[in-house]
């Protein structure tokens, strides 16, 4: 009997396959999209969830070019801008790694080292802007919050430079050094984000039932990111991935933290609604600096840190630090009062050094009370990226 079954082939699309600091995604031009992708919605979500091998049972991704964790499983839409004073938007969409969904709540502060790169080599940018030799300065829509980041990418021979020897704990060999400015990063009313602190409160007493009431500071700046004490909720600061990721009970405790946080902070309605958000709210614990063996073998040395941050995405203990959770911690670091401030020693702060798990990042902020209310007018820190591969990812067609 002849099998008269029709299988229709696969489709292929120009992508290209980048690092961007602790982070991996598959980085597309938004023309590049099948048609009905290009526009948002439930096409162009099912598109990148087949692309990255999502939802998958497994939770490997196997079939996919996810790689099981939530700093592998993203991707990335960039086009011109048609914004005054900016080169390209760029559109971030953290896919989930067991469910059928793309969150769109958030940006990727990893990824966003390696936009400017991809734009500068995809043509997107003015050739004008950018020299033969020195730094392009990119000038970037995050299309996703609203917000303008400033990349400055080296530039050789007319060319990208990828190569060179700085060095990002978290990221095994040295590359060139991308230095990130993100401009205006806390959330504001007159923009229509909210407040910075959702609560007015640089501390909150936050209510988590069978938990307990936990002290948080509650900051939308980066990316919204609720940070507790480390020892309210039996840790040290100094915790591994192994030690928080295998324990089933820790990480529902983490969850319903975010939870109850995101309430608060007015993300959701209703607490049912986290399941279908989790990119963001951030939920991050602090300690005062303590030394400890990162997950490299490095050993951290107290002295040479300002205080200890673990951060959780998608569920999960990272293994480094989120790019726009380290905005948030630099940003809540600046402002005395809060618990990151605190835990760093208090008192004015332009920059920070933190202790992760793969050992330290320095980011720094400048911030500044007007009319009684705290503005920080940016964040920087430096990242590296560079292309993996590039040619065209293959999905089946529909």
């Amino acid at each position: 009997m002849t099998n008269t079954t029709i299988h229709p082939p696969q489709i292929r699309i120009p992508a290209v396959y980048m690092r961007g600091g602790t982070s991996k995604g598959v980085f597309f031009r938004l023309d590049d999209l099948p048609q009905a992708a290009q526009t948002p919605g439930p096409a162009r979500d099912a598109l990148l969830l087949r692309v990255i091998g999502s939802p998958d049972p497994y939770g490997k991704q196997i079939d996919g070019m996810g790689a099981g964790t939530s700093s592998t499983s993203k991707t990335v839409i960039v086009s011109k801008s048609d914004k005054a004073d900016h080169d390209i938007d760029y559109l971030f969409g953290q896919v989930s790694i067991d469910k059928a969904f793309v969150d769109w709540s958030g940006n990727c502060g990893n990824l966003s080292a390696a936009v400017g790169a991809f734009a500068i080599s995809a043509g997107l940018l003015d050739p004008a802007r950018v020299p033969q030799d020195g730094m392009a300065v990119v000038r970037v829509w995050q299309a996703n919050i609203g917000k303008t980041i400033i990349a400055h990418v080296p530039v050789t021979n007319g060319e990208v430079q990828e190569t060179g020897d700085f060095e990002l704990d978290g990221v095994t060999f040295p590359a060139a050094e991308v230095q990130l400015e993100f401009m205006d990063p806390a959330a504001d009313e007159e923009g229509g984000g909210g407040a910075m602190f959702p609560t007015g409160q640089l501390i909150d007493d936050l209510e988590v039932p069978g938990i307990g009431t936990l002290k948080a500071t509650m900051i939308n700046a980066g990316i919204p990111t609720i940070f507790v004490d480390a020892d309210a909720i039996g840790y040290t600061g100094v915790e591994l991935q192994d030690a928080i990721n295998g324990d089933v009970a820790a990480l529902a405790m983490f969850e319903t933290i975010r939870a109850h946080g995101a309430l608060r902070m007015g993300l959701i309605r209703h607490l049912d609604e986290a399941v279908q958000r989790q990119h963001t709210p951030k939920v991050a614990f602090v300690a005062k600096p303590s030394s400890y063996i990162a997950s490299s073998g490095k050993r951290v040395h107290a002295a040479d840190i300002d205080l200890l941050v673990r951060a959780l995405s998608m569920g999960k203990l990272h293994h480094a630090m989120m790019g726009t959770a380290a905005v948030a911690i630099g940003t809540a670091a600046a402002i005395p009062g809060t618990l990151v401030n605190l835990a760093a020693g208090g008192g004015a702060l332009g920059a920070v050094r933190f202790g992760h798990p793969s050992g330290t990042l320095r980011v720094g902020a400048e911030a500044a009370q007007q009319n009684g209310q705290w503005r920080v007018t940016k964040a920087v820190m430096s990242r590296s990226a560079r292309v993996l591969m590039e040619g065209w990812v293959r999905v089946p067609g529909v």
